[in-house]
């Protein structure tokens, strides 16, 4: 095989790889698609990249489960590890994360959590506070820091140093993704009680929170949220518009779920619907390109990251 031809096959891998993530993201989320179509096409395939990973993670432990999903989850952080140092996997969707975080500076800080709390849910089913925090922070504030890596590194150019976050751009990344899945954990309240048999919150009985439980985890969440939109300024135009749009979303679902009664919460899942949704982003797309325009004319622009020699 020539040197040519066997670049276009390696092209054309890494295509159907990225394709591959992108079905994944399709089939199993919305919000989250509708906010990734906001982001420049770079970002957004690496998006999808880091989603589809994550997603394949969470299906193991939960869709699959029994007794060999301990196996299946270490064969997929094994693939995972492997991929980082060849830049190459069988598994299209370790293949497309593998290239992702090798440009953008993903590695082992952000990825061995996020399999240690994957692990946890095979063995754990009733959190204290201490392994809860453990758990969101592996499950979730880590995605934050994947996405962030993304985002800051999209339009890196090969040889260029990957792009590092300051402290307070970490913290909203972080708090993105715990309200996230905080969000989440009240949305499956009952198929996590009911099906899987695990509580998440701590303290939180089988039959659902008290009305002070449910209103102490919302203002905890609505603590994340203001947390995460205060680091909005921070992050480039592009994923500014698509973090704001993807935050406005779950206001919404905090705001319906804030106005469920706990009973229902246990019940059903909070959902918001199609139509709500794309006025949601409409407004929010209205307000940051009426933002973009109000920093030209008065030549002020988001504060800057910093940078380090990551690998390139």
């Amino acid at each position: 095989m020539t040197a040519g031809v066997r670049a276009a096959s390696a092209a054309l891998y890494d295509r159907t790889a990225a394709r591959a993530s992108r079905t994944v993201l399709a089939g199993y989320s919305t919000s989250f698609g509708l906010g990734t179509r906001l982001l420049g096409p770079r970002a957004r395939r690496d998006i999808e990249a880091v989603y589809a990973l994550v997603r394949i993670a969470d299906e193991v432990v939960d869709t699959r489960g029994g007794a060999d999903a301990g196996a299946l989850l270490d064969e997929l952080e094994a693939q995972t590890a492997r991929a980082l140092e060849t830049g190459w996997s069988t598994n299209l969707v370790v293949h497309a994360f593998a290239r992702t975080a090798r440009r953008t500076g993903i590695g082992p800080a952000e990825i061995d959590p996020f399999f240690a709390s994957m692990r946890a849910d095979l063995t754990v089913q009733v959190h204290d506070r201490a392994s809860y925090l453990l758990y969101v922070y592996g499950s979730a504030e880590v995605v934050g820091l994947m996405c962030l890596q993304v985002f800051l590194n999209a339009d890196r150019r090969p040889g260029e140093p990957v792009r590092r976050p300051d402290a307070d751009t970490v913290d909203g990344a972080r708090a993105l993704g715990a309200a996230f899945q905080k969000i989440n954990f009240l949305r499956d309240l009952g198929a996590d009680s009911g099906e899987l048999g695990r509580c998440y919150f701590p303290g939180v009985a089988p039959t659902g929170p008290t009305d002070a439980q449910l209103a102490e985890i919302l203002d905890e969440i609505a603590d994340d949220l203001a947390r995460a939109r205060a680091a909005l300024p921070r992050l480039p135009r592009r994923a500014r518009t698509a973090v704001a749009a993807t935050l406005a979303l779950y206001d919404r679902l905090l705001a319906d779920l804030a106005a469920t009664p706990p009973e229902e919460v246990l019940a059903r899942r909070v959902r918001v619907s199609t139509p709500r949704k794309l006025a949601v982003l409409a407004g929010v797309v209205g307000q940051q390109a009426a933002g973009a325009v109000r920093d030209r004319v008065t030549g002020s622009s988001p504060a800057r990251t910093t940078d380090d020699g990551g690998r390139a």
